[in-house]
């Protein structure tokens, strides 16, 4: 699997895989999926050369990370980068966002994972007064002194979070909504990211299910699935949500793009293509709740380039159906 690296991520001295796993289906909020499930989507991944997983303390509240730490456990010098999340554990105010909590949660998180160093550690879609708390970052800068974890980025709603996270000097990541639905970093958190050297991981790739091509008008999600419980935003931001999308809308969507996949690939394999080729993105995480899934997910990095035509054409159709909607909202 080609390889790219997130140069502010030196100090870990690691390139990852383009195609990575993110890891929240393995926790909760997707349905029910079972340990064996888990581990046999993480050893799927990783034998189809993903290298980069993203979890987060939250996801079933340290299942997730205790599930990859297993998987980690198991497969001893497998060379993988394990990002994870923190700050959603608590009320979301400014004002939990302390180097004590931070020690706290990321000693949690190293218990959850068995390992002494966090490999990445990411603010979790904090609020935005966090993004330019200069002692939230000095908290994670102590961190790193600690030796608690190797680095730090952030998870952003937000361009304009994105974007004054990337001022920062010593986040080395960017996690942020990225996909055929939801092309607004396109124009000004990529270029930034990449001319300051920050990695970007692109997340909610799929738009939670809705561009690998299988749901219709009669789809239906259990009621521990976000995309039956968080369709309006009631839990979470709605952004998390198939992007944000109104769900007819983004049917509509994905049946114009329908015709351009072609044999040899699939829906879901040319949205994650399209991503990969976004410059200045470094690692797209999508998720499988099966391990079929995730060896489909990681075989889209050897898939040529969308051709010109193609992008063309995804652009024409977000431009057309999709922009009004979102575009200004995140």
């Amino acid at each position: 699997m080609e390889q790219r690296s997130f140069d502010r991520l030196g100090r870990l001295g690691r390139h990852v895989g383009v195609v990575g796993l993110g890891a929240w289906q393995l926790g909760g909020d997707w349905g029910q999926v079972s340990e064996d499930a888990a581990m046999a989507v993480l050893a799927a991944a990783v034998d189809a050369g993903v290298t980069f997983l993203d979890t987060a303390d939250v996801y079933g509240d340290g299942r997730s990370e205790q599930l990859i730490g297993r998987f980690l456990r198991e497969r001893p010098g497998s060379g993988l980068t394990v990002a994870t999340k923190l700050g959603r554990r608590v009320a979301q105010t400014p004002q939990a966002y302390t180097l004590d909590n931070f020690r706290a949660w990321t000693d949690r998180s190293r218990t959850n994972l068995g390992v002494d160093t966090l490999d990445l550690v990411q603010l979790h879609c904090p609020p935005s007064a966090v993004f330019a708390d200069d002692r939230v970052f000095d908290a994670l800068d102590t961190l790193v002194g600690e030796q608690r974890i190797a680095g730090y980025g952030v998870s952003v709603e937000t361009c304009d979070q994105a974007l004054t996270a990337i001022g920062r000097p010593g986040v080395a990541s960017v996690q942020i909504i990225l996909n055929a639905v939801r092309h607004k970093p396109l124009a000004r958190v990529l270029p930034a990211a990449a001319a300051a050297g920050v990695g970007i991981i692109a997340r909610v790739p799929l738009a939670s299910g809705l561009l690998s091509g299988r749901y219709d008008e009669h789809t239906t999600f259990p009621a521990d699935d976000h995309r039956t419980f968080n369709r309006h935003g009631e839990s979470f931001d709605v952004g998390e949500t198939f992007s944000g999308v109104d769900y007819d809308l983004g049917l509509a969507a994905v049946r114009r793009l329908a015709p351009l996949v072609g044999d040899g690939r699939t829906m879901a394999q040319f949205a994650l293509r399209w991503i990969l080729d976004q410059p200045g993105v470094t690692v797209v995480i999508p998720g499988a709740r099966n391990a079929e899934q995730a060896r489909r997910n990681a075989a889209a990095a050897d898939l040529p380039p969308l051709t010109g035509a193609e992008l063309s054409t995804v652009r024409q159709t977000y431009d057309e159906l999709i922009r009004p909607q979102v575009h200004d909202r995140w």
